[in-house]
């Protein structure tokens, strides 16, 4: 879930399915199972240091707690969306990485990847940066002893929300539509309109539970040793391409699916139980993904 600069709806709850809104990728209820699972796998020195960086910060647009602050960055990017727009346009960027489906590249979706520019925060750095970069600069700051504490913190918060974000398949990937926002759904049996961005962000996370605790221990089931053995190996770059590649595979695989015409004279895809079937073990397997990876990143920060 993200704000593109030229889009202006997507989805936060199910009931809003048909409004626009503010889009969030996994929505807060993706983040904070994702912040859930990995806060119960940091080692005791990573858990004490975390903490303590969440503890001497008085930024309120969050709860102070670690499951609440990984909801944070999509807080921060939209606290002035309405007004002045510093904040959103300075980070609103660094929510994803549009890899087209049919031929992209990773150079092309991180423009360019330009370095980060010499003595720059990484919080401060350019607002043409992919959510890979800005993982990548992050993640040197927060293991760097000679970090501001107060730059630490803000690598911290950001890092809890983009390894989130970057296991959200539509916020790795791209089929000239905006991340999936400008592709019109219909969830049957509802003929309301929505688009297939907003149904990954939430409507799939709310079918893995009623609560927060609740969908958290459903994928806390998929959290097996062979799997944290398997989800341990490889890169950020890899995490974007897992993503990339699930939503070539299964978010755009309309096999089987009819269309309807949508308020705006294009053509939608009704999303049926069979969509549905196909695409719930992936978002599970992502989220349950994202908590293992985001624990081992923080273990290996302050190891």
């Amino acid at each position: 879930m993200d704000l593109r600069p030229h889009l202006a709806s997507s989805l936060l709850t199910a009931t809003a399915l048909a409004a626009p809104a503010p889009s969030f990728a996994w929505g807060d209820e993706g983040h904070e199972i994702v912040g859930t699972l990995a806060y119960q796998r940091l080692t005791p020195k990573a858990k004490k240091a975390v903490d303590a960086l969440l503890a001497q910060d008085k930024d309120a647009l969050t709860q102070p707690d670690f499951v609440s602050r990984a909801t944070w960055a999509d807080k921060y990017r939209d606290s002035d969306r309405n007004t002045t727009q510093v904040r959103y346009r300075a980070t609103h960027q660094w929510h994803f990485v549009d890899i087209e489906i049919d031929g992209g590249t990773l150079d092309q979706a991180c423009f360019g990847r330009p370095p980060l520019p010499a003595g720059t925060p990484a919080s401060q750095g350019p607002a043409d940066a992919c959510v890979v970069d800005k993982l990548e600069q992050f993640r040197q700051e927060l293991a760097d002893p000679a970090t501001p504490t107060a730059e630490k913190t803000l690598a911290l918060k950001f890092i809890m929300h983009f390894v989130g974000d970057v296991h959200q398949p539509l916020h790795a990937s791209d089929h000239h539509d905006k991340g999936g926002n400008a592709v019109a759904v219909e969830v049957a049996p509802s003929t309301r309109q929505g688009n297939l961005h907003a149904y990954w962000d939430t409507q799939l996370v709310q079918k893995l539970g009623t609560s927060v605790p609740t969908a958290a221990a459903a994928v806390a089931k998929l959290i097996t040793a062979q799997n944290v053995a398997l989800w341990s190996a490889g890169s950020i770059e890899d995490w974007a391409g897992e993503s990339n590649a699930k939503a070539k595979a299964i978010a755009y695989n309309f096999s089987g699916e009819k269309t309807f015409v949508d308020d705006h004279g294009g053509v939608g895809e009704v999303l049926d139980a069979q969509y549905a079937a196909r695409a719930l073990p992936v978002a599970k397997e992502a989220l349950a993904k994202a908590g293992v990876r985001l624990a081992n990143l923080l273990n290996e920060a302050f190891k």
